[in-house]
């Protein structure tokens, strides 16, 4: 395992997991047909948390392009690595996209919804205004960065040493997870809170690629990259200038 396999295997999990239930909701006759945005929010959130676990304990688990940019912008991470990072996620996204349509496939080919089949690849708005659209990837994705900035390791008082560290294990995944739960259920409405370009823009390829119905809606897909970046790249300034 290298980092560059972790961030590919944590993201394709993530993907597979997490727009899997999107598929599981939406796909015509699936046994979690019209099961509703709790259901989604929720399994997004655990997708994190086993893509996490999956990937931390040897690249950090970022899984999105976006943490990437923003720690390296905060100078928690290196530059010379982003571009290897961001390949991996991409790779991930798109294998967990195949992965979500390969598992689905007999769904897939028996519903007639084409945005709904598009939105288990990819987001899109409730209500399609651009300044809008992208304010609402930018905040969302600030509040993922700016927190992450903000996690920290336990740590327990010892006479014979103070800095002692306790692990958490997987346990220590689920920050992001209630964090990611937390932006589903409170900013996710208005976009569908991408808040990942990998999470986007590699399932929106895989969709253009497999024999799915429908348009990719690539007028939309820069919002999905733009806000993210953009919104980390602030949470990293602001958090730079607090501390």
């Amino acid at each position: 395992m290298t980092p560059f396999i972790a961030e590919l295997i944590g993201t394709m999990l993530l993907i597979l997991l997490g727009n899997g239930v999107v598929a599981n909701v939406v796909l015509k006759e699936t046994k979690g047909n019209n099961s509703g945005w709790i259901v989604i929010t929720t399994a997004w959130a655990l997708a994190v948390f086993i893509g996490v676990t999956v990937a931390g304990p040897v690249s950090g688990a970022h899984l999105n392009p976006a943490v990437t940019i923003g720690l390296a912008t905060a100078g928690k991470f290196s530059w010379d690595l982003v571009p290897s990072y961001i390949a991996a996620q991409m790779i991930g996204g798109m294998l967990g996209a195949f992965l979500v349509w390969l598992f689905h496939k007999d769904h897939f080919a028996i519903t007639e919804d084409e945005p709904g089949m598009l939105a288990c690849f990819s987001t899109g708005p409730a209500i399609r205004k651009t300044s809008s659209n992208l304010i609402s990837e930018i905040i969302g994705t600030f509040v993922l960065v700016f927190v992450i900035f903000h996690f920290s390791d336990p740590s327990i008082s010892i006479a014979t040493d103070p800095t002692a560290k306790v692990g958490l294990g997987t346990v220590g995944a689920l920050p992001v997870t209630f964090l990611v739960w937390a932006i589903g259920l409170s900013l996710g409405g208005t976009t569908g809170y991408a808040i990942n370009p990998a999470r986007d823009l590699a399932p929106r390829i895989m969709h253009a690629i497999l024999p799915v119905k429908g348009s990719s809606d690539w007028g939309y897909a820069w919002i999905p990259v733009a806000g993210p970046v953009i919104g980390a790249v602030l949470a990293a300034v602001l958090y730079g200038l607090l501390t």
